[in-house]
């Protein structure tokens, strides 16, 4: 277990919380949200991460896996599945701008496959509230956001420099559920909170609008 990122996340979770891990892949965050006592519910649609998922996790009693997406709705969805799975993506827009910005650019995205997809409504109306929801689902974060309609204690979603404007939608479909939610972020996988003190949503749009062209990472919400 990384002790740098269970320190990390022990500010979001608590033992006995319950925690949504969204996008969850190969369960690393999970691993962390278990390791600090929380019950962790993890939706992740892809077969191959979801079995290893399955597999490894499978005799963890506080452990749920749900193999879907979430989303602004219910039904299915067109995953484009990359040769990278975590860079698999339900948003052919955010795989294009990372494309051709060269982040990405060695990657392939050459299957396609339908998935099922739920809210976090509906899932918090059959799993219960968690105080805490990680989103990294590689560009459908604002879509995510949409399909929740209260707030909950803490949120992460992740970011890229060259998809701001869906972050900026997050922040928009934050407000209205928590007007005066305060924003944090960390660079790449530092493990660290970047500003010095939790700001407002005009702050921290302030702070987007300066982001060099390199940056990418965790954008974390207190909505509480």
């Amino acid at each position: 277990m990384d002790t740098a990122r269970r320190n990390f996340y022990a500010r979001f979770v608590e033992a006995g919380s319950l925690v949504f891990d969204v996008g969850a892949n190969l369960g690393n965050r999970s691993k962390v949200f278990l390791a600090l006592g929380a019950e962790t519910v993890a939706f992740e649609p892809q077969p191959f991460c979801a079995d290893f998922l399955t597999n490894v996790l499978r005799h963890e009693p506080r452990f749920r896996l749900v193999r879907k997406a979430l989303g602004a709705t219910t039904g299915r969805a067109e995953m484009y599945i990359s040769n990278a799975h975590t860079l698999s993506s339900l948003s052919p827009s955010w795989i294009e701008a990372t494309k051709q910005s060269g982040r990405f650019s060695d990657y392939s995205w050459g299957q396609k496959e339908q998935v099922e997809v739920t809210t976090l409504d509906k899932a918090i109306a059959k799993y219960g509230r968690p105080s805490f929801i990680k989103i990294d689902v590689e560009g459908y974060e604002s879509q995510v956001l949409a399909g929740l309609s209260s707030p909950v204690d803490y949120i992460s979603i992740e970011f890229t420099f060259e998809f701001l404007e869906d972050t900026f939608r997050c922040i928009e479909l934050i407000e209205k559920i928590a007007p005066g939610a305060q924003y944090q972020y960390s660079r790449g996988e530092t493990m660290a909170l970047a500003l010095e003190e939790w700001v407002s949503a005009l702050r921290f749009r302030e702070i987007l609008n300066n982001f060099s062209q390199n940056e990418a990472g965790d954008i974390y919400i207190r909505c509480r």
